[in-house]
């Protein structure tokens, strides 16, 4: 069943709601961060190294808790902070992320080559292993916090 709307679209479009929850220069590198790099809390986000902006990256946050991409939790070792965690629909992410990761590295000069072949050798374990890690961290709805709190 599609998850509700939060706002009107320009369309019926399926790509077009992809790129109006995903289409900004920030959303999908998060979701690598938290895929791929295991980033959980607000402080490993502001020191990615791309450089995200304290505002923009609250705002992101937001917006993915708003769409059900990822959603927060109490970290357990300080009650007074959360962690973003990513949901079933943020896990389902992960070929798309996959498939531009592998489109950039044929057509652009890109770094981590490492991971590049990984994915080469085969993307089908190399998914396994992501939603693999993810499973153990999905929050159980009983268990999730108001999609409202963000840093």
């Amino acid at each position: 069943m599609p998850a509700k709307r939060h706002a009107k679209r320009r369309s019926e479009c399926p790509l077009n709601a992809s790129v109006e929850m995903l289409g900004d220069r920030w959303s999908l590198l998060i979701i690598r961060d938290m895929m791929l790099r295991g980033f959980r809390t607000y402080k490993e986000f502001l020191e990615c190294y791309e450089g995200i902006a304290t505002n923009i990256l609250a705002d992101r946050l937001r917006k993915l808790v708003a769409y059900g991409i990822v959603t927060t939790e109490l970290d357990p070792s300080d009650g007074r902070k959360v962690i973003y965690l990513l949901t079933e629909k943020g896990i389902d992410l992960a070929p798309v992320l996959t498939e531009m990761v592998l489109w950039a590295a044929a057509h652009e000069d890109t770094g981590n080559q490492a991971l590049v072949r990984q994915m080469q050798k085969d993307k089908t374990q190399f998914l396994a292993g992501v939603r693999k890690r993810w499973a153990k961290q999905v929050v159980p709805p009983e268990r999730k916090r108001s999609g409202s709190e963000t840093a």
